[in-house]
Formats: structure tokens, C-alpha cells, sequence
């Protein structure tokens, strides 16, 4: 007569069973190590790594308050596309001169041929220190780009444009030829590698893209209408992707000058996406800050408004341009009520935190009665009574 297993057996088996997968697990770690390096595989939670993703500002105030990090993150690949003329290449050179403040190397890859050195220096842009690359084809331009971000050594790199990025088989055939994906090929293959480049560094990648009218086909209704050049590769690798567009231009009496720009964050991997901004973009000087100060200080009751007078610290103001003049003009007063807006703005985060973590420990502590799904309605009413 066969012996029973009793479950002491069966506890000592499954052990057994548990002690053995631990040891080849750790067999197999180690080859992976010796075979790749050290920190090739690691276990998640151990990992020494910062929890929060370090930043640069984009130069604007409202951006950084949309994008929820204060910046576009580094390590990352940032993409950002739309019509002519809306202030794509305005926004990546207020990212270098906030880059450069920090001591940061920057490096711009003009593909386009079209970078004006005036307005990256009204801007703020450090052009003495600022690389400048103007490359004969898109292989020159990618290869170039992922040597610079291999160095380790670089705080920026933009690239203007995606579009103007022509592969070397097209700059050799004639007018007219066809060269059916060979971009979006070439922006494939690129961001594969560049992708495993900025892992290993803190660059923040910035990819200035153009958009193109979609040809309508059947089954497409309701689609986009315009799309972005390169391909779908950029789509997927970049964290943040920012759909800029201008909606109205800023006028003073009579003369225009500049545009009212709308800011959408259609992707964004390290906080909650699709917030709208807009702010002023003025002609030759790039941003208004003090625009993006006053409506943020409204908001935030920093500052203070009755009619046409504004009033900061019992001083009053009147009309807007004055209270930009006054900003403008005040280094101090500006960099104060910035301060004083990041505090604000920090405290209603943090205030936003302790009513979820408040909410989440009510429904915790409440007692929850589970109903079946084939419960009658007697027997849901005798539960609730």
C-alpha cells in the first residue's frame, strides 16, 4: 500500500521548487553581467535612480506649467511640428539660451540653412558658445547628432527641421524622381540608435517638424487632416510631441507686432497630456514673458486688477503695456513675482496631493459589501438595510 503525502511534503517540495528557480534565475543574472557589464539587467525597485526626471525650461512660464515638469525632460526626445510661421524655431532657441543660463553646451543643426543670428541673440541666445551645424544630407545630420549626444557632453541638441532632412540617394537623382519612404526610413533607422544614445546622457533631443495636407482617401473621414514629415518613428520615440499654431496677431494701434500663439501638448509621457496654452510671441524678441507673468499673477492673485489699472504691492498701473513696461524694466520685481508665482503654483500641487491621498484613505477605510452578480433584488435590498 502507496504512502500518502501528507502537506508537509507538499510545503518541503514547492520550497525545494522556490530555491532552485532562485539559484538559475541567479546563474543567469550573472552570465548576463559578465557577458554585457555590469547594470545590463537589474531589479526594478533597487535601481539607483532618481525618481524625478531632471529638466530644462522651454523659456515660457505657461509651457512649463502645462508640461507638469517645469521643462522638457532630459534624456528625452521632444518633437515639435506645425504650420509656417507659428514659432517653432523661436520656441527651441528660447530652450538653448535657458540651457546655456545653466552652463549647458547647445548645438543646432540647421538643415533648413535659414538660422537668423539676430533673432537667436535678441532671444538670449549665446551665440559665441552656441555650435552651428548646416549638414549636406540627412545621414551627415543624424550621424553628426548622435556623436554629439555620445559625447555625453551636451545640454541641447535641436534640429530644424525634419523635412529639410534629404537623404543622400535623393540629393543624388534628378527632379522628379521617386523616392518612395526613403525619409521616413532614414528617421527610423536614426532613432533607433539616437534612442539608446540619450538613455546614457541627460540631452534633450528637440526635433523641429513640419506639417504636410493629408490627400483625403476612402475611409479617412474624421482623420487628420495634416500630417508630420519623417514617417510614424518620431510619434512613438518622442516623450513630448507640441502642436504649435498661431491663432491671432498682436497689434499695437495700428502696427502688428506679433502673433498670438496656441500650444497644444498632444503627447506627454511624464504628466497628464492634451493641455492647451497660449501666449504672445512678438516680432524680432521671441516670447513676451511679461505677458505670461501678468496673466499668471491675475490668476494667482499676485497682482491685482480694477478696469484699466493693475496693482502690485500698492502700486497702481495703467493699462497693460504700462504693467509690462514696469516688468520689463525691473529685473528684481520680475524675478520676485516669477518666484512668487512657482510658490503658488507648487503649493496647489501640493495641496492637490493631500486631497487625493485623503480621498484615497476614506475609501480605504470605509467597509465595502460585495454583492454577487446573481444577487436577486430582496437580497441587494436586505444587504443595504
Amino acid at each position: 500500500e502507496g504512502r500518502k503525502k501528507s502537506k508537509s511534503d507538499g510545503s518541503e517540495s514547492s520550497e525545494d521548487d522556490s530555491s532552485k528557480r532562485e539559484v538559475a534565475l541567479q546563474q543567469a543574472l550573472d552570465q548576463i553581467t559578465s557577458t554585457f557589464g555590469k547594470g545590463s539587467i537589474m531589479w526594478f525597485g533597487r535601481a539607483v535612480a532618481p525618481r524625478d526626471v531632471p529638466v530644462i525650461s522651454t523659456g515660457s512660464l505657461l509651457l512649463d506649467v502645462a508640461l507638469g515638469t517645469g521643462g522638457f525632460p532630459k534624456g528625452r526626445v521632444v518633437e515639435i511640428y506645425g504650420p509656417e510661421a507659428s514659432g517653432k524655431t523661436t520656441l527651441a532657441l528660447h530652450v538653448i539660451a535657458e540651457a546655456q543660463k545653466l552652463g549647458e553646451y547647445c548645438v543646432f543643426v540647421d538643415a533648413e540653412h535659414a538660422l537668423d543670428s539676430s533673432l537667436a541673440e535678441a532671444i538670449g541666445v549665446n551665440t559665441e558658445t552656441l555650435l552651428l551645424s548646416q549638414p549636406d544630407c540627412g545621414e551627415q545630420a543624424l550621424s553628426l547628432v548622435d556623436t554629439i549626444i555620445r559625447s555625453g557632453s551636451v545640454g541641447v541638441v535641436v534640429v530644424d527641421s525634419v523635412a529639410a532632412l534629404v537623404p543622400q540617394s535623393e540629393l543624388d537623382g534628378e527632379m522628379g524622381d521617386a523616392h518612395m519612404a526613403v525619409q521616413a526610413r532614414l528617421m527610423s533607422q536614426a532613432l533607433r540608435k539616437l534612442s539608446h544614445s540619450l538613455s546614457q546622457s541627460q540631452t534633450v533631443l528637440i526635433f523641429i517638424n513640419q506639417v504636410r495636407s493629408k490627400i483625403a482617401t476612402f475611409g479617412g473621414f474624421g482623420g487628420p487632416k495634416d500630417v508630420t514629415c519623417g514617417g510614424n518613428a518620431l510619434k512613438f520615440y518622442a516623450s513630448v510631441r507640441l502642436n504649435i499654431k498661431r491663432i491671432g496677431l498682436v497689434k499695437k494701434a495700428e502696427e502688428t507686432i506679433g502673433s498670438r500663439v496656441q500650444i497644444k501638448v498632444v503627447k506627454n509621457k511624464l504628466s497628464p497630456p492634451f493641455k492647451t496654452i497660449e501666449f504672445d510671441l512678438e516680432f524680432g524678441k521671441g516670447i513676451c514673458q511679461a505677458s505670461e507673468i501678468i496673466d499668471l499673477a491675475l490668476k494667482h492673485k499676485i497682482l491685482t486688477k480694477s478696469g484699466g489699472f493693475y496693482t502690485y504691492e500698492d502700486k497702481k498701473y495703467h493699462g497693460r503695456d504700462a504693467m509690462k513696461a514696469f516688468i520689463n524694466n525691473n529685473e528684481d520685481a520680475r524675478e520676485e513675482m516669477k518666484l512668487k508665482i512657482k510658490e503658488k503654483l507648487a503649493a496647489g500641487h501640493t495641496e492637490k496631493e493631500k486631497v487625493a491621498d485623503a480621498i484615497v484613505t476614506a475609501t480605504d477605510s470605509e467597509p465595502t459589501e460585495v454583492i454577487a452578480s446573481d444577487s436577486t433584488d430582496d437580497e441587494v435590498a436586505a444587504v443595504e438595510a
